[in-house]
């Protein structure tokens, strides 16, 4: 059991992105954190509220480069980087008794060649991989709590997880023909200069992207395989939308032959996420959006049939850059050093 601290001191490697800044914005009034170090090499000796003058008034930190001793008096560090620079920190933190929670995707898979073959790198550290807990609380509740290493799930991942979960889980569903038709907001690109995400590209359009094959269509696969009996037939389609913030995922699977009413399934869902702080199951009829969880931790899911086609829909919407990102890691972070996990990050969406 983890030693609890009054003050948790925490590392960020690559403060600059979205991600970065929204782990700031949450963790500058967590009430048992005290950040000490975010990193960047395109910015460093420049104040953080400088660069994000929403923060002005809430830290004092600056930008600073990431040298390989910087971390060793952190309790734990956030990774929001790209994919491939986690690996690279990692024998060394976890060498040096520092914890790691890293928001990309380089301990999700567990199959190395399937990682690989996704991302396009070799991995620098396989046999951590082994030790790191897939960190999504709803799964892996008590393995986080004794995580060195955790892998923060992916957004797309974390909406369409939880709205097929019960369903697997019950063997309600055939699991080889699913369907997630998925939206995601722009930041969930990143921040750096695209012209595919420039204003005048991505405003008044909508469009499906990566239609072949997307990195998170082995991490959804992988999660959902390991609570059932069989594996998992999946088509998997992302979409930009010209928003800034959310997702939306509209999940399609096929009944068995249980003939459960619309209103048991819904039960299944309330009985499987009744104990579960971000995870909301709305009323007969409901139609999450987005916008009622912007900004929040939430993940909001509704029940559907659609007509007499026999297929049952479940519409699930969370922030991707809350609950599908720092929000998940500070949930995380918090079962990692015994705290209440919802510490932080109890607040209301914005809304308009």
């Amino acid at each position: 059991m983890t030693e609890i601290k009054t003050k948790i001191k925490i590392g960020i490697i690559g403060g600059t992105g979205y991600t970065g800044v929204e782990l700031l914005r949450l963790l500058v009034t967590h009430p048992n954190a005290d950040v000490v170090l975010i990193t960047s090499r395109s910015e460093a000796g420049r104040p953080v509220a400088d660069l994000f003058p929403s923060l002005r008034g809430f830290t004092d930190l600056a930008f600073s480069k990431p040298e390989p001793s910087s971390f060793n008096h952190c309790d734990v560090v956030f990774s929001a980087t790209p994919n491939g620079i986690a690996m690279t920190h990692a024998r060394e933190l976890i060498t040096q008794g520092v914890k790691l929670i890293d928001l990309a995707a380089d301990f999700r898979i567990n199959d190395i060649e399937v990682w690989e073959q996704w991302y396009g790198m070799t991995h620098s550290c396989p046999e951590l991989v082994e030790q790191a807990v897939y960190g999504m609380p709803e799964m892996n509740r008590a393995q986080i709590k004794s995580a060195n290493i955790v892998a923060n799930p992916g957004c797309y991942p974390t909406a369409t997880t939880l709205g097929f979960l019960p369903l697997i889980e019950n063997e309600l569903i055939d699991p080889n023909d699913l369907i997630a038709d998925t939206k995601s907001g722009v930041t969930g690109a990143g921040r750096g200069a695209s012209v595919a995400n420039l204003y005048s590209e991505v405003n008044d359009s909508f469009k499906a992207y990566a239609v072949a094959g997307h990195r998170h269509h082995p991490e959804i696969t992988q999660n959902l395989s390991s609570v059932g009996d069989a594996n998992v037939g999946l088509t998997f389609v992302p979409h930009l939308t010209p928003m800034l913030r959310g997702i939306h995922a509209t999940l399609y699977s096929n009944l068995g032959d249980t003939g459960q009413s619309l209103e048991e399934l819904i039960n299944v869902f309330e009985k499987r996420y009744c104990d579960e702080p971000f995870v909301d199951v709305m009323p007969l009829g409901s139609h999450p959006d987005t916008r009622s969880v912007k900004t929040s931790n939430m993940c909001r899911i509704a029940l559907h049939k659609a007509g007499s086609s026999g297929k049952l829909i479940v519409l699930s919407v969370i922030d991707n850059l809350t609950k599908g990102a720092a929000g998940q890691a500070i949930q995380n972070m918090n079962l990692m050093f015994d705290l209440n996990e919802t510490t932080g990050l109890m607040t209301a969406a914005v809304q308009p």
